[in-house]
């Protein structure tokens, strides 16, 4: 009895100390006219749970190290300038929410990838409605967790990749959440390295020197309804097992080694209601194992799917292939992945007994698809009347495509997706 009255009184003297430490928590003003005249002049004067109101005006404080949790709020947009010499926020504490500024024109170390905002393995940092205007890196979090970065635009206009980092950069950090945020004009609108159990929604990364969207060694996360346009070479998603992508758009990535997406020594991932539209290639398959790929949208694309030799088990099935020069390709004989019900605008076979799907397989995979990957100056006889006749006669005696290269039921009308 006496045991459980010392605990219950110990457990209300921790609540009070807890209480006690937020209770004198205060609102620290910072402006020309305002108690504060500097930034790092209110840290200085600062404690644990103290919320800043930076007011508007522009702030060249140099590299600012954030060591306690606070709230930093800004009013009508105030700027924090590096001047292209400094790390604008270094963010070494826990619990720091950073809202409502614009951060510009940070340093540009190549060795030491300095950001707008750097955190520094810490957790339950908030990075929410701010602009980033040419820095080097917008956001670079490192070994953090149960981190939040929404609503941010984060906007760059260097011309090459070597004189920019990337807009959202995250290595060896776990649970975090990337939301509806704009980046573009970086070398790499998101970047993941070694990150898990983090989702990525609603985002917009455009016109990115490189990658829209790159990620390596990252396992179990989840993309949904982004959208990525016009990034130099699309979407890398490298080395990886354990990804959901769904309703995502990758679009209008044309090029030389461009793609909607590629998708290299990747396993156990599932898509669906994704749309690659205007792409070189739609999808890029490199060593890919046990992809389950279903109801997504391949549309006007060079190459629909492009899937290497390498891929054994992957599932296509109930996806529709419209309008693409090669609605799929590979550069092997022998293919071990499956397809079903899939709808191939190509297919010119008949439906006798109206249940919406082909009565003869198809074999998506033409002979010029075939000589194309393993002779690409052949591109050049294009819809000449030899190419025709070596298709169709390819069909009727099939003898260099794959055999099990086939969808035995094929749609006859498009997936309502």
């Amino acid at each position: 009895m006496m045991m459980r009255i010392w605990n219950n009184i110990l457990f209300l003297f921790f609540l009070i100390l807890v209480t006690s430490q937020f209770s004198f928590a205060r609102i620290l003003e910072v402006g020309q006219d305002k108690q504060f005249k500097s930034i790092l002049a209110a840290l200085d004067s600062s404690m644990d749970g103290d919320t800043f109101r930076i007011y508007k005006g522009v702030y060249t404080e140099g590299n600012i190290s954030i060591d306690k949790s606070i709230i930093i709020i800004g009013i009508d947009r105030p700027v924090l300038d590096g001047k292209i010499e400094d790390e604008i926020f270094s963010v070494k504490a826990s619990n720091v929410t950073i809202k409502g500024l614009e951060f510009r024109n940070c340093g540009r170390q190549v060795m030491k990838d300095p950001a707008a905002i750097k955190v520094y393995g810490q957790s339950h940092v908030i990075i929410e409605d701010n602009v980033f205007h040419d820095n080097y890196f917008g956001i670079y979090l490192q070994h953090s967790e149960h981190c939040l970065i929404k609503n941010n635009i984060i906007e760059a206009s260097q011309k090459r990749e070597s004189q920019s980092g990337n807009g959202i950069h995250c290595f060896r950090s776990d649970s975090l959440q990337i939301i509806g945020n704009q980046v573009f004009g970086h070398r790499d609108g998101i970047y993941f390295e070694f990150v898990t159990e983090t989702l990525i929604w609603r985002n917009v990364a455009h016109d990115n020197l490189r990658y829209g969207l790159h990620f390596m060694f990252s396992h179990s996360n989840a993309y949904i309804a982004n959208y990525f346009k016009n990034n130099g070479a699309g979407v890398a998603v490298m080395y990886t097992k354990r990804v959901t992508m769904i309703a995502n758009t990758f679009e209008d990535s044309w090029g030389d080694g461009s793609y909607g997406v590629l998708f290299k020594e990747l396993s156990d991932c599932y898509l669906s209601g994704n749309t690659f539209i205007n792409n070189t290639t739609g999808i890029f398959f490199d060593g890919t194992n046990r992809i389950t790929m279903e109801r997504n949208t391949i549309k006007g694309n060079g190459w629909g799917v492009r899937l290497q030799a390498n891929c054994l088990d992957n599932k296509f099935i109930d996806n529709n292939f419209m309008g693409n020069t090669f609605d799929i390709t590979t550069n092997g004989t022998l293919v071990e992945n499956f397809f079903d019900g899939n709808y191939w605008d190509k297919y010119e076979g008949y439906d006798l007994d109206k249940d919406q799907k082909g009565d003869v397989p198809y074999h998506p995979l033409s002979l010029y698809a075939v000589i194309v990957e393993k002779n690409p100056p052949a591109m050049l006889l294009y819809r000449s009347f030899m190419i025709t006749l070596l298709d169709k006669s390819e069909k009727i005696l099939p003898s260099l495509t794959p055999e099990n290269f086939v969808d035995n039921r094929p749609r006859m009308i498009p997936h309502k997706l």
